[in-house]
């Protein structure tokens, strides 16, 4: 399988060092061979037919260097160029997030699909933006189109619903999917701390952004919502349909008033066919949605198997790159199976 990597931030670095350390494990448990044949990022690519050195390229930009410093490498080589002009089973999609237009990723996409590559991605945007245009075109360009690493990080939430729980009518789901504000709630509820010097705890950490809007206000989780609205429930949902309240305003106070009464806060998200909405919640200690630190976790709500829950880690790299290879191994038992 020819692979080509568009983006290699955190994302790209983290898919590749799996790669790396998964390569015979692959080949072994599911007859797959991998080959990365091009890499591109912000300032240009590095191409190369026989397969990309992933370890030279990870040291090459880990040691300050940019992509197409790689060997060969070529600077300001767009990405859509390299989508149509090498040749290439699977495109994986890492590029930043961009709720306002999905670009770049919606336009690597769309190039990908009408070039006749299947696709894998982690990024939100583009699903916010056009998902149904873009499980279309999928189905138009006779392409598989995966996306499990958007929600969720290594929680296999949209598989595990449209594959393993086929044959239910899923009625509704809601989830904790922030592990940012998870994070701030779980030490402002186990120690009353305030919410803007967990804010600056969390970003020094890493755990939280320079600029956390996104996640505090809630609007991370609510592309989230949108996701599964679609994948799941057959929607067409888009963000403005979701009703959203972030966590600025949940006081130590109220998380200690509810731990004294049984309870934690929680910002959940929930997809229902009359209800799309992110906001926090009240949650039974000891409810599954009850989860503490960076975990996410989702609550399916089904007509036969009643409920099911799922817990684990966010979007972090080594999780990313789970449901990456995930996706990848789903295509290739899909397209040998035809």
């Amino acid at each position: 399988m020819r692979l080509v990597l568009i983006g290699f931030g955190n994302l790209g670095r983290g898919l590749a060092r799996a790669l790396l350390d998964k390569g015979r494990a692959l080949h072994s448990s599911y007859g797959l061979r991998t080959k990365v044949v091009a890499v591109v990022d912000e300032y240009g690519a590095a191409v190369d037919d026989g397969g990309v050195n992933l370890r030279r390229l990870l040291q090459i930009v880990e040691g300050g260097g940019q992509v197409p410093d790689y060997p060969g490498g070529k600077r300001e080589k767009p990405a859509v160029e390299v989508i149509e002009e090498v040749e290439a089973d699977v495109v994986f999609e890492l590029t930043p997030t961009n709720i306002e237009t999905g670009e770049p990723g919606l336009t690597h996409i769309q190039r990908a699909m009408r070039a006749g590559r299947h696709v894998i991605t982690s990024n939100k945007g583009p699903l916010v933006v056009a998902f149904s245009e873009l499980e279309r075109l999928a189905e138009e360009s006779e392409v598989e189109f995966r996306y499990s690493a958007s929600v969720g990080g290594a929680i296999p939430v949209i598989d595990l619903a449209k594959n393993l729980l086929a044959g239910n009518e899923i009625r509704a789901i809601r989830g904790v999917l922030n592990g940012t504000t998870n994070y701030i709630l779980t030490r402002m509820s186990k120690e009353g701390v305030p919410f803007d010097v967990v804010l600056r705890e969390a970003q020094e950490l890493g755990i939280a952004e320079k600029d956390p809007t996104l996640d505090v206000d809630g609007i991370d989780a609510a592309c989230k919502v949108v996701i599964l609205a679609n994948a799941i429930l057959g929607m067409d949902a888009k963000l403005a349909d979701v009703k959203v309240t972030g966590i600025r305003n949940v006081t130590p106070e109220v998380t200690k008033l509810a731990r004294e009464t049984g309870y934690t806060v929680k910002l959940v998200g929930v997809a229902k066919p009359d209800l799309l909405e992110v906001a926090p919640k009240l949650v039974p200690l000891g409810h599954p949605l009850a989860v503490g630190g960076t975990l996410n976790a989702v609550t399916l709500e089904m007509d036969l198997a009643r409920e099911i829950s799922i817990t684990g880690f966010g979007a972090g790299p080594r999780e990313t790159a789970s449901a990456l290879i995930g996706d990848m191994i789903s295509i290739h038992r899909s397209v040998g199976a035809r």
